[in-house]
């Protein structure tokens, strides 16, 4: 899996100066381009979209402080279709206007080319299993929020205080199959899973039955699911288990993510210090 990844970001490089297509990158990585742009996420540290305007940027910065082509030129060689939208790219990548930079000689900012590498250290090793689930539907309550990548989501805190105790334990008796019990679900998040896009929250149950009509519902069809255990400091071990899953077991196992929510059940210590948890990943098999 990391070869063709790699493969893919040799096309990048051959490519910076035309279109670039997930889709096409996708391909040439064999998998799907929803797996592909959350692998790139995960490994990366950025959404796909970011590096490849990093990228380009660099390259357009050297070619500003050469002084071989007009700035606009180097603008539309670089995909941009007016002078002014360059600049805003180039001055929130580099620090300064790309007139500037040419005329003082600017110190630039550069985006290393990547490649990627599994590490592999033998200390620990993942527990999951693999189930089937026939098509269920999550019930609760909902909120739209953001992505926070590192440490604890102050508006999932805030909504989940903010739910009265009488909706959490109807919900919680909703509760019928596994996951067992209260659930945090995340759903509809943005493509590039970058920090502060955002997503649909269910603090709910995973079950079979209708749902109430003073409750929000989510429709999930049957498929696979990958579900890996954790237990450690909250909520760093939970959001790392998240970031393992995706670069180190996905490389290394004959499986893809798929369009579908995650599912969080956690359960935490007396003093919340520490959490034990079950991540549910959609997954489907492929052929390697």
């Amino acid at each position: 899996m990391l070869e063709r990844l790699n493969q893919a970001m040799e096309h990048i490089e051959e490519h910076l100066d035309q279109r670039i297509e997930a889709a096409e990158l996708a391909r040439i990585a064999m998998t799907s381009e929803y797996h592909f742009r959350r692998m790139f996420s995960a490994l990366a540290g950025m959404p796909l979209s970011e590096y490849i305007r990093r990228r380009r940027l660099t390259f357009a910065g050297a070619e500003v402080l050469a002084g071989d082509r007009t700035l606009l030129d180097v603008a539309v060689r670089h995909g941009y279709g007016s002078g002014e939208a360059f600049a805003r790219a180039f001055r929130a990548m580099h620090g300064v206007g790309p007139g500037e930079a040419r005329r003082t000689g600017a110190v630039l900012r550069s985006q290393p080319r990547m490649s990627f590498r599994l590490v592999v250290e033998g200390s620990s090793s993942m527990r999951y299993r693999i189930v089937e689930k026939e098509a269920f539907r999550v019930v609760g309550r909902k909120a739209r929020v953001p992505l926070v990548h590192e440490g604890a989501n102050p508006a999932i805190a805030e909504f989940v205080r903010g739910l009265d105790k009488d909706t959490v334990r109807r919900v919680g008796e909703l509760s019928d199959q596994e996951p067992r019990g209260i659930v945090g679900v995340s759903d509809d998040l943005a493509a590039s899973r970058a920090e502060g896009t955002e997503l649909d929250y269910y603090h709910g149950v995973v079950t079979g039955v209708d749902a109430p009509e003073d409750l929000d519902a989510l429709e999930v069809p049957a498929g696979s699911w990958a579900v890996f255990e954790s237990s450690g400091p909250f909520p760093q071990a939970l959001q790392y288990l998240w970031r393992d899953v995706f670069t180190q077991w996905f490389p290394s196992n004959p499986y893809r993510s798929r369009p579908g929510p995650e599912i969080l059940r956690t359960r935490l210590s007396q003093d919340g210090a520490r959490a034990d948890a079950e991540l549910w990943i959609p997954v489907e098999h492929t052929t390697r």
